[in-house]
């Protein structure tokens, strides 16, 4: 016998599919005792689907009735035994984990034209992201651009990978005559776990990467071994997997993105008299952002997604101004998000007092300063459209914040936001233009610019008038603290003094003020009230205080001039881009600015929080907040990059091999393509005839319709297959071992769609899988999948997968086997692009 679908041993000729909620809304807890049904299966002699591509079965229902539930029934309820470890549960719980991000935000389906379109645009804008990074123009045939390590710059001890062996130590480089010549040549002595390798200076320049990790350890946990290189090829297998994941979500995000349309705003004559109330001359690289920008805006059809990377006072927020000012003369509003109400404050006082010749432009703060009746006032006037420009913190991305028509949303120091705010600004991306400012992005951030899944602008050049920030790291005395206050206070200045943590403020604030008894110096944390907060910001503003005493509220944003020390206590504590920021609270104007880092003792500190330091250090000069980003990518871990854990792949190979590899995917990711089928066209020929128990029929209360509901979330998605088996055993408890085979030949099926599978048949020992998967494809699929058994089972030929068991195995073990094999080839799904 042939059948194509589980519930064609139930059904004949099923209805047309609809859209619905599987199975919940027809479960029942009770089912009416007077309905019970015994089950028995035949083959339909007269009835065949046309949309069918087997022949279906009919089921046929004797129905018994009786005054209440049986005893079987009973035992049943009692005990809904609940599945937790069965195979069915295992795949469930991997298709949550792999997809459950994407079920309430999933990407409609393309055709096949659709989607060739919008994969060579990303592809062309990948292209130009990677030319950026590499430094290379188009048509030109120099590389310019490479993770490779040059042996001459390691020191001996340092650790190292080869391309093809593994991680090694690094010995040196020694002259040494070969065997076919009397002339000596320079060799690159590398030591692994079972021996010395000896590489040609040459060879080793083109095959050997720094080992660095992302985490605080910079020893690997073992050396390769040069006998046996399969552990490093699995090593590198794991992570190029894991890359090629990234890149695939990267791209479905970036797809959706494309697919969004939105009209061009038109260009506004009055633009120039805006800009023209710009006070400085613009820098070169400003210039630029305002081009692309007016672009993002005026030129394209999709929502604009740029990110403009400067560095603190190099006028990123100029270039926002004018955004703001092209969406909102065009009849739309602004929402201007900042991390903390101090930022806040100055965002709503510079974009007031730049559309102040505006009056018809309405500005407006939401924040916690306000009254309850304020802030009513403000969310009615934003419902109606009476204010143009919204100001505020994440607030303004709650649900009671309802916006008339919303068209442009820029963030401030995106890295400052949770993740439940970062996944609000995401969603925005879909349907609104969204600028991103940020003198260290965070480093997915980063990555997406650099890789051109994102745009991005780059001011790099600094105002003419700028000095660079002289920064002094050192050990924390009082002494030296006093020193640099009174420095700064003998001339005029005022000083910040950060501290991680609230706790140690009071401490701080007792010293200084028996240090400078005659000094104003005040306090700022974010557990102030809100009055004193702001007032305590506006007397600093004024220099009405001397030295401020504060936590890293103040990390974003304050723009005060005369302020031109700051001093930060426990430095370890800070992240690499929190260091950046708060060290760029001061230098705005033309003295010479200082940035005291103090650590309590560097035996204290961790490896990652000296590298942090010392990589601050290396970039005092101005404009070097982006290449500091990309240094904190690689101290940080990429765990931070793609929102999941993934520095144990990183791990495996190296940060250095690990991005070659992420760029090598990348150029190539077109090629890793799979091709689903309609779930109607695939034949499962396996002849097994389940038959379900009376007592579970009878516990059942409409068998039949819970069989069709299986067969319609079979049919939508495994998504939908998973949910519908969840709520039934939830509804249920676990079902027999007959039901389960029913659910296991929809699985099968549905996976089998998914993969491009439209045949599976058995055939004595060999089980052959007809797909429309390329070599490449399959390649990768087999690499990544973890048990050996199945891996090594399957080849490859033609447009066939086949495998040769060890025995002809019965129906149901046969059934149990293709579940189990397409379950570890489904696993790898996420790796690949499914337009």
């Amino acid at each position: 016998m042939t059948s194509s679908s589980s519930s064609s041993l139930l059904l004949s000729n099923p209805p047309d599919l609809i859209t619905t909620a599987p199975l919940v809304s027809n479960l029942r807890s009770f089912p009416p005792p007077w309905r019970f049904f015994s089950l028995r299966v035949r083959r339909s002699s007269s009835s065949l689907s046309r949309n069918s591509s087997s022949p279906p079965l009919v089921a046929v229902f004797s129905a018994t009735t009786a005054a209440k539930p049986s005893t079987a029934t009973s035992r049943w309820r009692e005990k809904p035994e609940l599945a937790e470890n069965d195979s069915i549960s295992i795949l469930n719980e991997r298709i949550r984990r792999d997809q459950g991000k994407r079920e309430t935000a999933r990407p409609a389906a393309m055709d096949s034209k659709e989607a060739e379109k919008y994969i060579q645009m990303v592809k062309e804008q990948q292209e130009r992201g990677l030319q950026k990074l590499k430094g290379v123009r188009p048509g030109s045939g120099s590389e310019g651009f490479s993770y490779k390590v040059d042996p001459y710059t390691l020191l001996s001890g340092d650790y190292v990978v080869h391309k093809k062996v593994g991680i090694g130590r690094f010995v040196g480089i020694k002259l040494d005559v070969p065997k076919d010549s009397s002339e000596p040549l320079e060799y690159v002595f590398i030591e692994y776990a079972d021996g010395m390798a000896k590489l040609p200076l040459k060879q080793a320049s083109r095959l050997l990467y720094r080992y660095n990790l992302p985490n605080e350890s910079k020893r690997p946990r073992t050396l390769s071994r040069l006998s046996d290189t399969s552990v490093w090829e699995r090593r590198k297998t794991k992570g190029k997997v894991a890359i090629q994941k990234m890149v695939v979500d990267l791209m479905e995000l970036y797809l959706h993105r494309l697919r969004q349309k939105r009209f061009p705003y038109p260009k506004n004559p009055i633009m120039a008299d805006f800009a023209a109330q710009f006070p400085y001359n613009a820098t070169p690289d400003q210039n630029q952002a305002f081009l692309d920008v007016d672009k993002d805006l005026t030129e394209r059809e999709t929502p604009m997604d740029r990110l403009i990377c400067g560095d603190v006072g190099f006028g990123k927020t100029e270039v926002a101004l004018r955004a703001i000012f092209c969406v909102v003369s065009a009849g739309k509003q602004a929402m201007v998000l900042a991390p903390t109400i101090v930022l806040a404050k100055q965002h709503y006082d510079v974009i007031s007092d730049r559309f102040s010749l505006y009056p018809h432009i309405k500005v407006g703060l939401l924040s916690r300063f306000q009254t309850k009746a304020e802030k009513e006032a403000y969310l009615e006037m934003i419902k109606h459209g009476h204010l143009n420009i919204i100001v505020g913190t994440h607030s303004l991305l709650g649900s009671r914040v309802v916006y008339s028509n919303l068209g442009l949303l820029v963030v401030d120091e995106e890295q400052r936001f949770g993740v439940k705010q970062k996944e609000k600004i995401a969603s925005f991306k879909t349907s609104v233009d969204v600028l991103t400012l940020s003198a260290t992005p965070i480093p997915r951030t980063l990555y997406l610019a650099l890789t051109g899944f994102r745009d991005a602008s780059l001011i790099s050049t600094p105002p003419p008038e700028r000095i660079p920030i002289k920064t002094h790291l050192s050990s924390f005395s009082k002494e030296k603290v006093i020193k640099a206050i009174k420095n700064e206070l003998n001339r005029g200045g005022q000083v910040f003094y950060v501290l991680p943590r609230i706790k140690g403020l009071e401490e701080v604030m007792d010293f200084l003020e028996e240090a400078f008894p005659d000094i104003d110096i005040a306090m700022a944390h974010g557990k102030q009230y809100s009055k004193q907060l702001e007032e305590t910001m506006e007397r600093f503003a004024q220099g009405k205080i001397k030295i401020l005493i504060c936590t890293n509220i103040v990390e974003s944003g304050l723009d005060i001039q005369n302020a031109n020390t700051i001093i930060i206590q426990d430095v370890q504590q800070f992240g690499l881009a929190q260091l950046y920021q708060l060290r760029g609270r001061v230098g705005r104007a033309d003295k010479e600015a200082h940035a005291y880092l103090f650590y309590p003792d560097k035996s204290l500190l961790s490896d990652q929080a000296l590298e942090r330091l010392s990589a601050l250090e290396e970039c005092r000069e101005l404009g070097q907040g982006f290449q500091l980003a990309e240094k904190d990518m690689g101290i940080r871990g990429f765990g931070t990059i793609f929102g999941e854990q993934q520095t144990g792949d990183v791990g495996n190979v190296g940060i250095d091999l690990f991005f070659e590899m992420l760029f090598e995917s990348l150029s190539k990711v077109e090629e890793l393509r799979i091709f689903s089928i309609p779930y109607s066209l695939v034949k499962i020929d396996i002849n097994i005839n389940p038959r379900l128990p009376s007592e579970y029929v009878n516990y059942l209360e409409n068998p039949m319709e819970i069989i069709n509901e299986a067969e319609k979330a079979a049919e939508k998605d495994m998504w939908s297959l998973m949910q519908f088996t969840e709520n039934l055993r939830r509804q249920y408890g676990k079902e027999p071992y007959s039901m389960e085979i029913i659910l296991k030949k929809l699985y099968v099926r549905r996976m089998a769609a998914d993969l491009g599978v439209n045949r599976i048949y058995a055939s004595g020992k060999m089980v052959v899988m007809k797909t429309n998967m390329s070599k490449k494809v399959f390649k990768l699929i087999t690499d990544s999948m973890t048990c050996d058994v199945y891996r090594s089972s399957l080849i490859y030929e033609g447009d066939q997968i086949m495998a040769e068991l060890l025995l002809e195995l019965p129906r149901e073990q046969l059934l149990n086997w293709m579940f189990q094999c397409l379950s570890e080839l489904h696993a790898s799904l996420p790796a690949l692009i499914k337009y």
